[in-house]
């Protein structure tokens, strides 16, 4: 397979942009609330992670369909409105099925209907682009954030709590650096994956680029 010839095509370098280089949060430096809010422990950044997924690519796949149909001066309303309704889903069916992970994140489910990743990608790329790209476009753009979620809860939770996805993995003599589980721990990791992303893409800072 030519790799090279392929990260030329359309559709694969609408996904790995927002896969990588415009990183949702380290890039475009948005849903920073849920990235510092539910990033204390793996299993609710992985739960985060897929439900915005989940909410992204349907929402946006549903928005590509009705974008002939959708009036322009109600196009925001229309996006609130599809993603409410699978944010509602995804909200039922983590009460039913996990509810201890569903009380942990509490509000921040709901939240997602207003998460500026998701309404961000309707209104650049789904209203204005087809079902198969709307859906790697919200694709690349969901997995980016979901990485960088799960990659800040790792930290926080293994130096916070001494465990990862609640197995205990340090030694009984480890010291827990409680400071890291807390908002002020939260702040601290996210700018150093921040800063490692960004020299690890080679970005210019905000102002250069």
């Amino acid at each position: 397979m030519n790799f090279r010839k392929l990260a030329y095509t359309r559709p694969w370098r609408v996904f790995i942009t927002g896969f990588f280089k415009e990183n949702a949060v380290c890039y475009q430096v948005l849903g920073l609330c849920s990235t510092l809010a539910v990033s204390n422990k793996m299993e609710n950044a992985v739960a985060m992670g897929a439900s915005v997924v989940f909410v992204m690519l349907v929402s946006s796949a549903v928005i590509s369909l009705l974008r002939r149909v959708i009036p322009v001066q109600y196009r925001i309303i229309t996006y609130m409105i599809v993603t409410s309704t699978f944010v509602i889903i995804i909200d039922h069916f983590l009460k039913a099925n996990f509810p201890t992970i569903s009380g942990q994140l509490g509000p921040y489910v709901g939240l997602i209907i207003t998460n500026c990743i998701v309404m961000g990608r309707q209104e650049a790329f789904a209203i204005k682009n087809g079902v198969g790209l709307s859906i790697l476009d919200s694709l690349g753009a969901a997995l980016s954030y979901s990485y960088v979620l799960v990659g800040i809860a790792a930290v926080r939770e293994f130096l916070g709590f001494g465990s990862l996805l609640g197995v205990k993995v340090t030694p009984p003599h480890f010291e827990n650096w409680v400071v890291i589980s807390m908002a002020q721990g939260a702040w601290f990791v996210m700018a150093i994956f921040v800063w490692g992303f960004r020299r690890i893409a080679k970005l210019k800072p905000l102002e250069q680029e």
